[in-house]
């Protein structure tokens, strides 16, 4: 596999990521430098680990994995983005709810890398040696975490153009990427 195909996988791994963290940028109230670098970094994260566990379980779980991972990930970001049109409706005045608890972010994280464990999974049979697959994962995660950091900067910018309706629109950015990822996988079986 080229060093360029190996990037753009990267780079097409990293959009939902784009999209969800531009959504924490402009929906989290005094999101500190500080604080995008460790979302990024989660983000990240789970791009080296994933595709790295989905080369390691390979074949005897790819039909299952295949079979169900557009579902939790369309769980996770919808349930996601309902609750956070919910609190938002609830708290109009000056209490906004943090998307950015550990367990929030966790979830989001998990929710953006299952492609990449499919990725993983894939690699098991193109026989990539191990030691290739650990560049892979470190690049898929270097280049999430630089996106990633990107979105949560871009959304902090801008995000002061959405106003009170932000974590309404977050949470629908959120619904839509789940409703996105079940009808792809739709079309795809059909």
């Amino acid at each position: 596999m080229s060093f360029l195909t190996v990037i753009l996988i990267a780079i097409g791994l990293a959009m939902d990521c784009l999209a969800v963290t531009i959504t924490i940028g402009f929906t989290a109230e005094n999101l500190s430098r500080k604080m995008a670098f460790r979302i990024a970094g989660l983000f990240g994260l789970f791009h080296i680990f994933m595709p790295a566990f989905g080369w390691l379980i390979g074949h005897p779980f790819k039909q299952f994995i295949a079979a169900v991972d557009h579902w939790i990930a369309f769980v996770l970001l919808a349930g996601i983005g309902i609750k956070m049109i919910v609190e938002a409706l609830r708290t109009q005045n000056l209490e906004k709810k943090d998307i950015n608890k550990f367990i929030i972010l966790l979830g989001l994280a998990f929710a953006t890398s299952i492609d990449a464990l499919i990725i993983g999974v894939s690699f098991a049979f193109l026989n990539i040696l191990w030691t290739d697959i650990i560049i892979i994962s470190v690049l898929f995660g270097l280049i999430n975490f630089i996106i990633s950091f990107l979105g949560c900067s871009l959304g902090k910018r801008f995000g002061f153009i959405f106003g009170e309706r932000a974590e309404i629109l977050g949470g629908l950015v959120l619904i839509g990427l789940g409703v996105k990822i079940l009808l792809e996988h739709t079309l795809l079986k059909s």
